[in-house]
């Protein structure tokens, strides 16, 4: 089985992920992992939103890669890749589908001004699911970026309410 978390930033997202994982024995993929370790010393500033997109690309074709070589082998994946769009979660539908592949999606939300103060705490403390500064303009440019699921989105969906 793939869990496929998604929501905007702030929302419970890796928090959610860490448990699953535990939970089920799975293995975690998070985007923010990846690309904190990878990519985050090479930020162009000010923040280059296409530079951005295309790091996550790549990531997530080498986290999904990964993980459905995990679920084939018996295994769990909890893939927490923020999928901040419709086409995303599509994307990864359609994967799972074609590869026979079962996938849960997990919408984890809570209203913006907690969701704000969570990033601001997560930047001060660095504690178990920061893995780079996100910067009141990023947050900004993040929060515009989301497309929030639809009713028949959200029908498929285990949903989560963090606040």
């Amino acid at each position: 089985m793939i869990h496929l978390l998604f929501g905007p930033q702030g929302a419970g997202k890796s928090t959610l992920a860490r448990q699953l994982a535990d939970q089920r024995q799975g293995v975690r993929f998070s985007i923010d992992d990846w690309m904190g370790e990878l990519f985050a010393p090479d930020m162009p500033q000010p923040m280059n939103l296409p530079w951005i997109l295309a790091r996550v690309q790549r990531c997530e074709q080498r986290i999904w890669a990964v993980a459905t070589d995990v679920v084939r082998r018996g295994g769990t994946a909890v893939l927490d890749v923020g999928c901040m769009q419709v086409a995303d979660r599509a994307r990864y539908a359609a994967l799972a589908s074609a590869q026979g592949l079962a996938l849960r999606p997990h919408f984890v939300t809570a209203p913006l001004a907690v969701r704000r103060q969570r990033v601001l705490q997560r930047n001060q403390t660095r504690g178990d699911t920061f893995a780079f500064e996100v910067t009141p303009g990023m947050f900004t440019t993040m929060e515009g970026h989301f497309e929030p699921p639809d009713a028949a989105e959200l029908a498929g969906c285990a949903v989560t309410e963090t606040a």
